[in-house]
């Protein structure tokens, strides 16, 4: 990926009418929160149902595509802004070089938060889950040679996992903060178990 450049930047819209809700209401995007679950749950559910609702194969690879389609654009544009204050998205400059540019709300004079704790669970929770789950039928797919399912599945895989990789570069940053992180992960956890061993060494 020499070709790739990163950048972080701050989220330009951040002051939206949104940061001046009521701090008492635990779920301040109730359609967006709605909307992140929705898509990607039908999804699921129909892949799982659509041979005992329908004989039609091709019904309900474009009804799943068509729902992995919604669930990419709204998860990428709308609800990672509203909910975890986070977007991110690749450019090409005029040289043919592709930027992957990543957004991250910044946090406000008063220290106050515009997405809740909630939210911020919700939407983990649906971005982590459905893409395992979407593995798992990759999986299940191949090793029971559903050969015409597995380009469905992996399109679901391939959607969702996208989705997954941006937030998570959005959320710890460059992949240089990464590597710095799980170093520093690392020697932690080195030197609480040398400590830990020069404790219990008998004297």
């Amino acid at each position: 990926d020499s070709n790739d450049d990163i950048e972080d930047v701050s989220l330009f819209d951040a002051d939206d009418d949104v940061s001046r809700r009521s701090k008492k209401s635990k779920i301040r995007h109730p359609v967006a929160s709605f909307f992140h679950l929705f898509f990607r749950v039908s999804a699921i559910v129909v892949y799982l149902l659509c041979e005992l609702l329908t004989s039609s194969f091709i019904a309900c690879m474009v009804t799943i595509i068509l729902l992995l389609s919604c669930d990419f654009w709204a998860v990428k544009n709308v609800t990672g802004r509203l909910m975890v204050g986070l977007r991110w998205w690749n450019q090409v400059d005029d040289d043919g070089r592709s930027h992957w540019v990543f957004e991250a709300r910044k946090v406000s004079t008063q220290g106050s938060k515009t997405s809740s704790e909630a939210e911020s669970r919700i939407f983990w929770l649906g971005l982590i889950t459905c893409p395992m789950i979407w593995v798992i039928f990759a999986f299940s797919a191949l090793f029971s040679f559903k050969v015409k399912w597995l380009a469905v599945v992996v399109m679901g895989v391939v959607l969702q996992g996208a989705n997954l990789y941006g937030y998570i570069r959005c959320k710890v940053g460059s992949r240089k903060n990464l590597t710095s992180m799980a170093t520093n992960y690392l020697g932690k956890q080195f030197l609480r178990q040398v400590r830990f061993l020069g404790v219990r060494k008998p004297s």
